[in-house]
């Protein structure tokens, strides 16, 4: 069985929040132990175990405890009450520059740091190329890091933790930082290390970056441990979580419950006669928007699941030259799908009073994240338009396996093989999913071998 190489058992941490600031030394000593305040709870109670080699993301909202217990491991805060225990070499890049004295150079800072982690000045001597090549800082080195760049602190930290050849690495939300082939280098060396049995612990909101590197995650809400699992059902339940703040999680469905994705969708119906209270001073006026999943309970899409996206509208008066489109696009503002009725070749032939128009997908072949809907109401050839949408209504995709990217292709495997090679000895048939045939012994060589 792996050893643990940190364990962190039932850790609580707590800040006193004082009502009342001592603006003199001598106020702080005749108010010591009176001043009102009150206790806040960063962490409650958490305990879990990461393996040695693996590596173990801690997610969850802005305030839920994630650097607060990431410096509790590295030992730059104490628990109010609990046990951590870390077994090997062990860096930690917490925050940008965390660390560094602005007054010196990033090359006397290198030293610096290599001290505190216990090199000596030969061993960071071997490294220190590796260290600044890293960080891609050879014209500034000798700069004071002071007038260093966020990013640029952050490379040279990094490129510290990671060349100290930790046993233990800890990162708190940089690998985000840098330009984009800074980022990927960093990611590959994340990967180096993974390969060389290191064990990392890191936080980041990237849901798409923990499920390429962590093996499993823990998710923290209000300081206190909601799970820990593997990536995509550590995302999920983040997601849930976000989703009802202060809402105990529902209980997973009992095993052997029909999937979501296997019952018959259960889509809305048609509009109610009334219209709304809104002013009606277009030809056509979107009243609402909306993407319907299977199950109408339901927060978010699995990949290929169906969705229906709902237009509802209201024309005052009879309109025939009259066509609705619709846009997709992710986070970053990309396109991922836009059509129209005109375009799919299915006309609305006139508007009048209130309706609904319902663009039906068999299935939606995206992996985890938000994207942003754009709707409008035109005319056919799309050169009048009488009322639009831009990118106010969502829907939401949770990828619960590992796969990475953007779309979900569901690949099958199929191998093909011919079994030898010409000019050299057959080799024993494999049966079809199975291990090589075992060798057959005749009951002379078993009598002979005692088996």
């Amino acid at each position: 069985m792996t050893a643990a190489a940190i364990e962190v058992t039932s850790v609580t941490k707590e800040f006193r929040i004082y009502q009342e600031q001592a603006k003199s030394a001598k106020e702080r000593i005749i108010n010591f132990g009176r001043n009102p305040h009150h206790t806040f709870k960063a962490l409650d109670d958490v305990t879990f175990e990461i393996a040695e080699g693996e590596t173990f993301a801690l997610l969850g909202h802005n305030g839920s405890g994630k650097s607060t217990l990431l410096k509790c491991v590295a030992g730059t805060l104490r628990p109010t009450s609990g046990k951590i225990v870390s077994r090997g070499r062990l860096a930690a890049l917490l925050e940008l520059g965390a660390g560094f004295h602005p007054d010196l150079t990033g090359r006397e800072n290198i030293y610096l740091n290599g001290s505190i982690l216990g090199f000596s000045r030969t061993q960071i001597d071997a490294i220190f190329d590796d260290i600044v090549e890293f960080a891609e800082l050879w014209d500034f080195i000798d700069n004071q890091v002071k007038h260093y760049s966020s990013g640029m602190y952050a490379r040279l930290g990094f490129a510290v933790a990671i060349n100290v050849e930790p046993e233990i690495l800890l990162v708190d939300e940089v690998l985000s930082v840098g330009d984009e082939s800074f980022q990927r280098k960093c990611i590959d060396r994340v990967r180096q290390l993974q390969t060389e049995g290191r064990t990392i612990l890191l936080v980041s909101h990237a849901a798409e970056l923990v499920r390429q590197l962590a093996d499993r995650a823990a998710v923290l809400d209000h300081g206190r441990l909601v799970d820990v699992a593997e990536p995509g059902e550590a995302i999920r339940t983040l997601r849930e979580t976000l989703a009802r703040r202060g809402i105990a999680l529902e209980p997973e469905p009992e095993p052997g419950a029909a999937d979501a994705g296997e019952a018959e969708p259960q889509w809305s119906g048609p509009p109610s006669a009334s219209v709304p209270a809104i002013e009606l001073d277009k030809p056509v006026t979107i009243t609402s928007v909306a993407a319907e999943y299977p199950d109408p309970d339901a927060r978010f899409l699995l990949p290929n699941q169906p969705m229906r996206l709902r237009i509802d509208y209201v024309a005052p008066e009879r309109v025939v030259d009259v066509a609705f489109a619709f846009e997709v696009v992710d986070q970053r503002g990309e396109l991922i799908y836009g059509t129209s009725t005109q375009d799919l070749m299915q006309p609305i032939h006139w508007v009048d009073g209130v309706g609904a128009v319902c663009f039906d997908l068999p299935r939606v072949p995206l992996l985890d994240g938000s994207y942003l809907i754009s709707v409008s109401a035109t005319s056919r050839t799309g050169g009048v338009v009488y009322d639009d949408r831009f990118q106010l209504d969502t829907f939401e995709v949770m990828q619960p396996g590992i796969e990475r990217g953007a779309v979900a292709l569901e690949p099958t495997v199929v191998h093909f093989f011919h079994g030898e090679i010409p000019g050299q000895e057959p080799a024993e048939p494999v049966p079809p999913g199975g291990d090589p045939a075992p060798a057959t012994a005749t009951p002379a060589e078993v009598d002979a071998n005692g088996r």
